[in-house]
């Protein structure tokens, strides 16, 4: 005798009328990211006089998950370090997962990044939590377990901020998994209402300026926002005109590959790492 299948089930609790679930939306406003020439690369529409100007959102949106990719020495943990130093700054608790390296070779970096933007780090370090998942490996190999830890960090220390460098880490040698484990990492984050950023690693194979990361296209295609990294080698004439550089020269670019909590710049920008280890956003490639 077949087996009956089970009749499909309508989940209305699922259905949102948009005037209802506008009520629940959190206001859209910008949190300062503490890298240069990058809050201003944000914004949103607004009716003046009867004509709709962009107005600057002044940061990365309040509550958004943004994607952080590119290759090694790109300047993605630079990127998020800093942001978590300017979130402390602000008054604000943040989590830093630390997948990559033990927590107190981050705090160093944490510090020196402090130092270089002027920020005294004993005024900030009691509210930057570092939960170490590259020395627990159930905590990158058992989400639960994760998820209960970072929930007891932002309960205890009130965090309103999430830093994961690298996601990559916790779906090493599975990345079939890889949009299944970023779902849920996502979900987590707007279940917190936390601004999370993750930071994700590139294979040199990769195409330089797409939004791929290891594990494929589960990274960029789950998250409100993704932010492209990327450094190139001049070593044609072709290069040096079109980048302003000399032969033999590294440019290090800039592309935000898309957003959709807010409207932002779509050009490729050139990015700065300063002799102090800060990360800064300069000017849109031009031709010409």
């Amino acid at each position: 005798m077949m087996e009956e299948k089970e009749k499909p089930q309508i989940v209305e609790e699922s259905i949102w009328i948009a005037g209802e679930a506008i009520k629940k939306a959190p206001r859209l406003q910008g949190v300062p990211t503490g890298v240069e020439g990058l809050d201003d690369l944000f914004f949103v529409a607004e009716l003046v006089d009867g004509k709709i100007i962009k107005k600057p959102l002044g940061g990365i949106p309040a509550y958004s998950v943004t994607n952080i990719t590119g290759v090694s020495d790109t300047g993605k943990s630079l990127m998020v370090e800093q942001y978590a130093v300017m979130q402390a700054s602000r008054g604000e608790g943040v989590a830093f997962i630390t997948v990559e390296s033990p927590a107190p070779f981050v705090t160093v970096g944490l510090r020196e990044r402090a130092k270089a933007m002027g920020i005294d780090w004993d005024s900030i370090q009691d509210r930057i939590v570092l939960i170490d998942a590259a020395s627990h490996g159930r905590l990158r190999e058992n989400l639960p377990d994760l998820f209960a830890t970072l929930a007891y960090a932002i309960k205890t220390y009130k965090v309103r901020h999430t830093i994961i460098d690298s996601v990559t880490g916790l779906y090493e040698a599975k990345e079939m998994m890889a949009r299944t484990i970023v779902r849920q990492l996502f979900n987590f984050m707007k279940k917190w209402y936390q601004t999370a950023l993750f930071v994700s690693q590139k294979r040199s194979g990769h195409e330089e300026l797409t939004a791929e990361a290891a594990g494929g296209y589960a990274v960029s295609h789950i998250v409100d926002c993704s932010i492209v990294l990327s450094k190139e080698l001049i070593l044609t004439q072709t290069q040096a005109r079109i980048y302003k550089k000399q032969i033999g020269d590294v440019v290090r670019l800039f592309r935000i590959d898309g957003c959709r909590m807010c409207g932002h710049d779509t050009r490729t920008h050139f990015m700065e790492i300063t002799e102090l280890g800060l990360v800064k956003i300069g000017p849109p490639i031009t031709g010409g």
